[in-house]
């Protein structure tokens, strides 16, 4: 089977065909930084994690933008509101956080949680307020091409002009005559209450750093300008894939699709957008007390089985948060992690020559359908079963067979690279923990050897005190910690 994708411009699954044989350029939506990062922004970077890897193991080389938006409103909301965190003001003056510093700040958080559910980080991570000069151009060619215009009314903000272009909407199939209106900025000079800001002229209320001279007067670029900049200057002005989450549809990426075809521009050849997360089947919101971060699953569950979680279910559907959600993706990595280990000690010093394999063909086909991780997931256990039987009757070929396997499906889930902060240290930890209780083993062993069955007992039970399980089987024993 070739590779196919839901294509949300034409509404079908397309057969992918990349631009140029081998390669794929991908750019998708990245965050915001005026807070700090919630499940949909981390279940989106996941999702194109994954496309990435598994084009990777189709043979593409693969080039991945994803941008920073670090001049917003909201974030200019935020700063106006804010006090500076770690400024020992007298009882007269707080300062507040600079603009700039709390998009910084909230941007080390967000690769902070995309380091620890192992997202990997893209080719390049442009930021907006890196790219003035390539803003300036597009709205030079827009209006150039009579597809924007500056505002009449001294605002020094330029529109693009919806009505001069006549395929706006096609992305999302809608009129221009049943669209709301545009609401990035004062509408009074405007055309079409629809028309949307590409450049927004400078605001007394706002700091004159959140501001760039242009042919227009200071100000700052509008939301939609900024990403079909970057993404042409990086990755041409035609290219592969253009991704995001489900809810930037519209207005975004149809303002993005319209402005960057107004100005000649084949830009995206596929439109991917993920599919929100919920909170027992009810959209999250703050206010009404039904919403889970990141951070907050990070500490109900390893980051292994968050990643499981956030990424098990097909790209475009809705994923369902339920309290129990966790414990099910628990267990699911624990049965592919028990696998792995015993997989392991049955195979001894061979198991170190064992790397990623080819995945299986059923996982191959799901993942070359429209990324169908359902599927593929559903292949994956079903070959830790068919190794759990091969442990069972002693088939150390059909063992490392399917742990070769398990390894490969793994490492395209990106479940090998999900690491929580400490994991590093807990890795030593374990080692040397490991150490001492094989002495203890090793004792144990040789008091049974000498059927000191006595000593063998307290050894036992000495081991359970402290929270060890010891497992005796026909290859000797193991140790496992109780949960």
């Amino acid at each position: 089977m070739s590779l196919r994708f839901y294509d949300t411009k034409s509404a079908s699954v397309r057969d992918f065909q990349p631009l140029n044989e081998g390669q794929v350029k991908l750019y998708y939506c990245g965050a915001t930084v005026q807070g700090m990062p919630h499940v949909g922004h981390v279940r989106s970077a996941i999702v194109f994690d994954v496309l990435v890897r598994w084009l990777e193991y189709r043979g593409f080389a693969v080039t991945t933008v994803r941008n920073v938006t670090d001049i917003d409103d909201k974030i200019l909301e935020k700063s106006a509101n804010s006090f500076a965190a770690d400024f020992t003001a007298d009882e007269h003056y707080t300062p507040r956080e600079e603009w700039f510093s709390l998009a910084y700040r909230f941007e080390n958080e967000f690769a902070k949680a995309y380091a620890a559910l192992g997202v990997r980080r893209p080719t390049y991570e442009p930021r907006a307020t890196g790219h003035i000069t390539e803003m300036h151009e597009l709205i030079h060619t827009l209006i150039e091409r009579g597809h924007a215009y500056p505002a009449t009314d001294d605002s020094g903000d330029v529109y693009f002009d919806v009505r001069s272009f006549a395929q706006y909407g096609a992305l999302t199939r809608q009129s221009i005559d049943d669209m709301q209106a545009a609401t990035d900025a004062d509408p009074r000079g405007k055309r079409d209450p629809r028309d949307f800001a590409l450049w927004k002229g400078h605001k007394d209320s706002d700091p004159i750093t959140a501001s760039w001279p242009s042919p227009w007067g200071r100000g700052r670029p509008g939301w939609h300008l900024e990403c079909s900049a970057m993404a042409s200057k990086y990755l041409g002005t035609h290219f592969d894939i253009h991704g995001g989450g489900l809810d930037l549809r519209f207005p975004h990426h149809e303002n993005e699709l319209a402005q960057s075809a107004a100005a000649g521009h084949g830009f995206a050849n596929y439109w991917m957008h993920n599919g929100m997360v919920t909170y027992e089947g009810e959209k999250m919101s703050k206010s009404i007390g039904n919403t889970i971060s990141p951070a907050e699953m990070l500490q109900l569950a390893d980051a292994r089985v968050v990643r499981y979680f956030l990424g098990q279910a097909q790209y475009r559907s809705m994923l369902d948060y339920r309290p129990d959600s966790l414990t099910e993706a628990g267990a699911a990595v624990e049965r592919i992690d028990t696998f792995i280990s015993n997989a392991r000690y049955r195979l001894g010093a061979a198991a170190d020559a064992i790397t990623a394999t080819q995945v299986p063909e059923a996982f191959g086909a799901a993942m070359d359908d429209d990324l169908n991780v359902p599927m593929a997931l559903a292949s994956l256990h079903d070959t830790v079963r068919h190794g759990n039987a091969s442990l069972d009757a002693h088939e150390d070929g059909a063992v490392a067979k399917a742990l070769g396997q398990v390894l490969a499906m793994t490492q395209v889930l990106g479940l090998d690279d999900a690491v929580a902060d400490s994991a590093a240290a807990a890795s030593e930890e374990a080692k040397v923990l490991d150490i001492l209780i094989q002495a203890q083993l090793n004792e144990r062993a040789e008091a049974r050897a000498a059927k000191d069955w006595a000593r063998s007992d307290a050894i036992r039970d000495a081991l359970a005190s402290a929270g060890i399980t010891v497992l005796d089987s026909a290859d000797g024993a193991r140790w496992t910690l109780n949960n």
